[in-house]
């Protein structure tokens, strides 16, 4: 389990960065969120961990979680304690992988999937997408029914992902969810510590 006073859990996207992909993950890691997840998924695996070894240290220095995402070899080479995964990766890790990890996560999207992320060892899970977004355009969130169910489900915590804004909080957190992710809005606000903030 992720332990921290903070219920959010900040996703990356570069593209989506309008200042220094560097500066910006500083500036969120000395907010204190619950943890951040480096899903750069487009890079190869010696640009991600390049990458991924300048997020650790920045993360380290401020105290804060980094969850790698994806690069599982490249997770265990830089002795990283966390790792975000796609279901379909989570299915191929062997026990000895998952043994390099005191955190472990899965992208979920239906009560079937966070049941099988938990069986097969997830320490946490991620649920959605929740709300309408940009990010899913045409796709209609699956709602707040949808995430209390996935709550129900399972006994490992739950974060809501999609369309998570401070007026939708109190539907996630009467669903049962541990909290939220944020993505495309931690990589644009101007303040990011008052953003989170508006989220608790």
């Amino acid at each position: 389990m992720i332990i921290s006073m903070s219920k959010i859990l900040c996703i990356t996207n570069r593209t989506l960065c309008r200042d220094d992909f560097a500066q910006r993950l500083g500036r969120i890691a000395a907010a204190h969120p619950a943890g951040i997840i480096l899903r750069e998924k487009d890079l190869s695996a010696p640009d991600y961990e390049a990458l991924a070894r300048k997020a650790l240290a920045i993360c380290q220095a401020q105290g804060t979680p980094c969850i790698l995402h994806s690069f599982v070899d490249v997770a265990i080479s830089l002795r990283a304690q966390a790792i975000h995964l796609p279901l379909p990766l989570l299915r191929t890790m062997t026990r000895q992988e998952k043994a390099c990890f005191s955190v472990l996560g899965a992208s979920c999207h239906c009560v079937q999937d966070a049941v099988e992320a938990e069986a097969l060892g997830c320490t946490y899970v991620t649920a959605g997408h929740v709300f309408d977004t940009d990010c899913k355009k045409g796709l209609p969130g699956r709602g707040p029914d949808f995430l209390q169910a996935v709550c129900q489900a399972v006994a490992i915590p739950v974060y809501a992902i999609g369309g998570i804004a401070p007026q939708n909080m109190h539907l996630i957190r009467h669903a049962g969810a541990a909290g939220a992710c944020v993505m495309s809005s931690i990589m644009k606000a101007p303040d990011v510590g008052a953003f989170l903030k508006e989220l608790e």
